[in-house]
């Protein structure tokens, strides 16, 4: 049988309808465009938003502080690669099931042995269970709380651990924010409100049931991880075997079952074998040039492990050495450069290459609606990039 190829263009053609980054496929709204995306990226508070607003028209704070906390169809949750993620409600039980549960267990495993390392905790399996159930408890009856107000009300939660030690990156701990953890990465309790502002994560927590009114449907782990591969081949396909299992912080032998019981097709991909679903072989049709600013960790540019083909050679300057992407510059269904802000908070555009008259106007427009949209308000990088580093030094 002769393997379909899918060539490097139709690769960006279909990146640029999926994602919603082309003036005419946008999503109709937040949850829209999180679930073209399967889910969106949440460890950069503002990420969400600039995401969002990448591919949503008219798109406010407000729209999407409505869905995350009002009407709650799209939840905060720790799943893939011990990564908060943005999820439509909908895919929490494929998350939970296919990869929340083996972030958990891997958490607790390591709280278990750094308390007893560290000396805190004789038996740290049981006073993490005894502390678990008393975090439960006092966000009973729909309670919110801060990590700070638990730790004061419960002793159990008080202590810290070094890490590093002797490195220059050392430091210690406290004991809270990992117990919390377990409790997020088990879909025990949940982000809930937000005591920051849209750039700022300072999270309420609360238990599950009460934020959703009801628990975490279950499923059995086999189909949450296929049905997961099954939405990750439908937004980012085709895709490689190494692509899915980063993606998914899985095993091969796990991403390899899911493809077999997928029927995934494989395609090629100059010269790698990639994969489709088998009802999504049709070639897609070409796209008019787009452009488009993405803030760090978009899911576009974080979506692959093999980047190539839209990133080409500027992986060291726009990534971290842990693999965290930057703000991003898209030109016609690649980066092409970044974008910054200067020290009065106006958006700058920083191209790495000539792309062009067409190419260089799109962007700036691109870069003063944004400029027009964050108002001047200050967007912190979590983990900035070698150039985002360099730029901000300019001031």
């Amino acid at each position: 049988m002769t393997v379909r190829t899918v060539g490097v263009d139709e690769r960006r053609a279909r990146l640029a309808r999926r994602h919603r980054l082309s003036p005419g496929h946008r999503a109709a709204d937040a949850v829209d465009a999180a679930t073209s995306m399967v889910c969106l990226h949440g460890t950069d508070a503002p990420t969400v938003y600039l995401s969002v607003w990448a591919r949503v028209a008219d798109f406010t704070v407000a729209d999407l502080d409505d869905v995350l906390y009002t009407d709650r169809s799209l939840v905060k949750h720790l799943s893939m690669r011990r990564t908060i993620f943005v999820f439509p409600r909908h895919v929490l039980p494929f998350a939970q099931a296919g990869a929340s549960n083996r972030v958990a267990l891997a958490e607790r495993r390591r709280l278990i042995k750094d308390a007893e390392a560290s000396g805190l905790h004789r038996d740290g399996e049981r006073w993490l269970d005894e502390v678990g159930g008393r975090v439960l408890d006092a966000l009973a009856d729909g309670r919110e709380a801060t990590s700070t107000e638990l730790r004061a009300e419960i002793p159990l939660l008080e202590g810290s651990m070094e890490y590093g030690v002797g490195k220059s990156w050392g430091g210690k701990t406290s004991l809270a924010p990992r117990v919390l953890t377990v409790l997020s990465a088990s879909g025990k309790v949940v982000r809930a409100s937000n005591n920051g502002s849209w750039r700022v994560s300072r999270p309420n927590w609360a238990t599950t049931e009460s934020w959703l009114g009801s628990g975490i449907e279950s499923c059995d782990e086999a189909y949450g991880l296929r049905t997961l591969v099954e939405m990750w081949l439908r937004a980012f396909g085709p895709g490689t075997e190494t692509d899915i299992k980063w993606w998914l912080g899985s095993t091969l032998k796990a991403v390899r079952a899911a493809l077999a019981e997928l029927n995934a097709v494989e395609v090629d991909l100059d010269g790698r074998t990639g994969y489709l679903l088998p009802g999504d072989l049709e070639a897609a049709p070409p796209v008019e040039p787009w452009g488009a600013l993405l803030p760090a960790l978009d899911p576009t540019t974080m979506g692959w492990f093999e980047r190539d083909w839209y990133l080409g050679p500027y992986r060291q300057q726009l990534f971290d050495t842990a693999g965290n992407a930057g703000p991003t510059a898209w030109w016609d269904g690649r980066i092409v450069g970044t974008w910054w802000q200067n020290d009065s908070g106006a958006v700058c555009l920083h191209l790495l290459e000539d792309i062009g008259s067409e190419g260089r106007a799109v962007l700036e427009q691109e870069a003063a609606r944004l400029d027009e949209w964050v108002g001047g308000e200050r967007v912190t990088v979590k983990f900035p990039s070698p150039l985002a580093r360099e730029l901000a030094g300019r001031g």
